[in-house]
């Protein structure tokens, strides 16, 4: 299991999306604008430079059928852009917020999108065909602070979110005229939209990605505090597990089966993790370095945590004065993670190679074809 493409966009990247046939990305290279690259003759070559937001474009999506790309920013604002022609042509989204966006993405049937906020609300957008703009319904008063990631279940209608408050919460988004209600559905698309289907309480830290698993039975979030969620028969009595590592955080999640997760973060290092036949959920091993898993205990005592300082100078080489000394860590990236990204065909649950990105301006592509055992 390593990595078979390692390109060196910018110096940073907030995030970033691919096209529906993975012939181009767009990234932020952490300012307001969107870089758009297309391969040409085995090197990447930017083809388009997307300019109207004000400031740090925080969060992108591009559609998978209808080949739209929707931004979000902490200038307050959305685009929905189109290629027409050459040019892609932005549609204004009214996103009523007072605080930045953070977050977007796509609903699987694409005829919406959800826009995570630092206003304590998410923004569901759909299209007016009458005044050729996107309008929102806002989920309003459930969350505490901000909402760092927003996640589509499969049936197109709950949707997952987690926030600064240390909560992962599931919401009905069914609009009339918008969605359509299916039998197959009927438990989820009766409940009126904004409705708080679950409130998980799992993390006293801040929360970041979340993802459901192909089949939408199990969710998955990450904590600030070095933990795991997951969470399987979502709805009146669900049932959750967590799994503590002593590495650094998590920032993003990505389902790769029904039952194996990949998380990236602050460690600079994708960990797998696995469910056994019994539906217990541990850490696997790191991908792309031979770091190994500790033996020492993965749940400390009291003394233990505040012992933690000295055992993180010691492990990371910090000096008394709080610096820390450069290091290989013995991975590809060498910054935080803060995206990672599935690459599969169309049809197809599992997914043998996703892509990653980060603080230190790379996108690795990483190819788990010889991983048959986490797929068994």
């Amino acid at each position: 299991m390593s990595a078979v493409a390692v390109h060196q966009f910018a110096q940073c990247i907030t995030c970033h999306a691919w096209s529906p046939d993975h012939s181009m990305i767009a990234l932020c290279p952490n300012n307001s604008e969107v870089h758009i690259y297309r391969m040409s003759e085995d090197k990447w070559e930017r083809v388009h430079v997307l300019q109207k937001h004000d400031q740090i474009v925080s969060g992108i999506d591009w559609s998978s059928t209808s080949n739209k790309i929707v931004t979000v920013s902490h200038d307050r604002n959305s685009y929905v852009w189109n290629l027409e022609g050459s040019d892609w042509v932005p549609t204004l989204v009214i996103l009523r917020l007072n605080r930045a966006a953070l977050c977007a993405q796509w609903s699987p049937q694409e005829n919406k999108f959800a826009v995570g906020s630092g206003a304590k609300t998410v923004c569901i957008c759909y299209y007016e065909q009458e005044n050729n703009w996107w309008v929102s319904k806002l989920v309003r008063k459930r969350h505490n602070s901000s909402v760092t990631s927003v996640a589509w279940h499969p049936n197109n209608i709950l949707l997952a979110t987690t926030s600064t408050d240390g909560k992962c919460r599931v919401f009905s988004t069914f609009i009339k005229g918008v969605d359509t209600r299916d039998s197959k559905t009927s438990s989820s698309s009766d409940t009126k939209f904004g409705e708080q289907i679950l409130q998980l309480d799992l993390s006293y830290s801040w929360a970041f990605g979340v993802k459901w698993s192909p089949s939408g039975n199990t969710l998955a979030y990450v904590g600030h505090n070095s933990m795991i969620y997951f969470v399987d028969d979502v709805g009146p009595s669900p049932l959750a597990q967590n799994v503590a590592f002593r590495d650094l955080p998590l920032r993003d999640v990505l389902f790769v089966s029904e039952k194996v997760v990949i998380g990236v973060g602050f460690d600079c290092i994708p960990m797998v993790f696995a469910a056994d036949e019994s539906g217990i959920w541990s850490f696997v091993r790191f991908i792309g370095e031979t770091k190994t898993p500790s033996s020492a205990p993965k749940y400390g005592s009291q003394f233990s945590e505040a012992f933690g300082k000295f055992y993180s100078q010691s492990k990371y080489g910090v000096n008394n004065d709080g610096t820390e000394n450069s290091r290989q860590r013995g991975g590809i990236h060498q910054n935080c993670i803060n995206c990672i990204l599935p690459l599969k065909e169309p049809g197809v649950s599992m997914v043998r190679r996703f892509s990653t990105s980060g603080l230190d301006g790379k996108v690795v592509i990483w190819d788990l074809e010889n991983q048959d055992d986490l797929f068994q």
